[in-house]
């Protein structure tokens, strides 16, 4: 049994404070998420508090202690406060209910539900493939039962079922239900598929997910002052309406700093369009890496969305040019999201796919050795990037 609440009832639960009178504080207590997984681990948790308060755990009768507060005590609001948590081994969810009780005021209190053995990975629910089975050449490779799954956008904006049935592919998404973000993007550009035209601006909800599962970016960003940041960019997709459209989908979001996106990241996305337009067809990668990270945005898209440490890009070239192999070559960046490198140049951050496979632990373009063979595809993807990408 899964335990999926509906926004305004999470909402709630989530904000139970109330305050006496005049000089009273409302005190607050809002974890990431109010469901975590069967495996032991930690959840980041904000409290909102003028003084001293503590943190106490309720369990339900007869159940055991299985999560402490850390601090359990402390002053003044912080988001830093973590719930941990032991592996949950039975079949079935269990609860905890957290209670906040400052110094002065009215206490608060939140219920998180950890997930059973039975339960299913958090967000699953069938709605993408846990590992694709795409041989797309801009397609990474995906990992079974890692909380992610694969999703795949036509040039509508909606499913791609196959070329018969959906016509174009348009970009694909690994989407982590516990982040509410993408991973990755990955998509094929070209000047046919770019196109020309102008940007939609047209901020929506991804079809493809429950809105309660992705942050709502229509009215406005994340909050806590990061931009909307796009991951496949408007541009590339400028010459289809609709195509366009999808790119402002919340799934293709992520919080960004607003001066390494609008300088340093949106030149590296003009370079990448640059190197599209001279071959037969350019395979993107797009993505941020936020699993270590411990800063959080605001919640006015609905969540805290984890901020992503560096954002990268894996390039694979497909056409004519006197530097390919085998009519191939490719080249990685790997950009800190600091907004002190904002006024530098991306190409400080080149690599080679080998070496941002390193960094990131993902594996870039898996099939291309279904199309020249194992040795030639490991040998472009340990080259170092050459000139033309410079």
């Amino acid at each position: 049994m899964r335990f999926r609440l509906p926004i305004a009832v999470a909402l709630a639960l989530l904000l139970v404070a109330s305050c006496d009178g005049p000089g009273d504080t409302t005190a607050n207590i809002v974890p990431r998420s109010n469901e975590v997984g069967p495996d032991g681990g930690s959840l980041f948790v904000a409290v909102t508090a003028a003084a001293d308060w503590t943190i106490s755990l309720e369990f339900p009768e007869g159940t055991p202690f299985w999560a402490t507060a850390d601090p359990a005590s402390g002053t003044g609001s912080r988001a830093d406060v973590r719930l941990r948590y032991d592996a949950n081994d039975g079949d079935d969810a269990r609860s905890v209910t957290m209670v906040l009780k400052p110094g002065k005021g009215k206490a608060a209190s939140v219920v998180v539900y950890q997930l059973g053995r039975s339960s299913g990975i958090p967000g699953y629910g069938g709605y993408g493939k846990d590992v694709t089975t795409s041989r797309w050449l801009e397609i990474p490779a995906t990992v079974e039962g890692d909380g992610r799954s694969f999703f795949a956008h036509d040039m509508s904006g909606g499913a791609y079922a196959s070329a018969q049935e959906s016509g174009v592919r348009n970009w694909s998404f690994y989407w982590d239900f516990a982040e509410h973000m993408a991973l990755w993007v990955a998509y094929p550009l070209n000047n046919g598929l770019k196109g020309s035209g102008g940007r939609s601006n047209e901020w929506g909800l991804d079809p493809l997910l429950p809105a309660d599962m992705q942050p709502n970016l229509v009215g406005g960003s994340y909050g806590g002052g990061w931009t909307r940041g796009h991951q496949i960019p408007s541009a590339d997709r400028v010459g289809n309406r609709q195509a366009n459209i999808s790119t402002f989908y919340g799934t293709n979001m992520t919080p960004q700093d607003y001066n390494f996106n609008s300088y340093i990241w949106a030149g590296l996305e003009a370079k990448v369009r640059d190197y599209a337009s001279k071959s037969d067809t350019l395979y993107v990668v797009t993505g941020a890496l936020f699993d270590d990270s411990t800063n959080y945005s605001g919640s006015s898209s609905g969540f805290a969305v984890k901020i992503p440490t560096y954002y990268f890009k894996a390039l694979l070239y497909r056409g004519p040019s006197t530097y390919a192999a085998n009519g191939f070559m490719a080249a990685g960046f790997l950009l800190p999201h600091d907004t002190s490198i904002a006024g530098g140049d991306s190409v400080d951050y080149i690599m080679s796919i080998d070496e941002l496979e390193g960094w990131t632990g993902i594996d870039f373009f898996p099939n291309l050795s279904l199309v020249i063979g194992k040795e030639a595809a490991d040998a472009i993807e340990a080259a170092a990037p050459s000139r033309f990408w410079k």
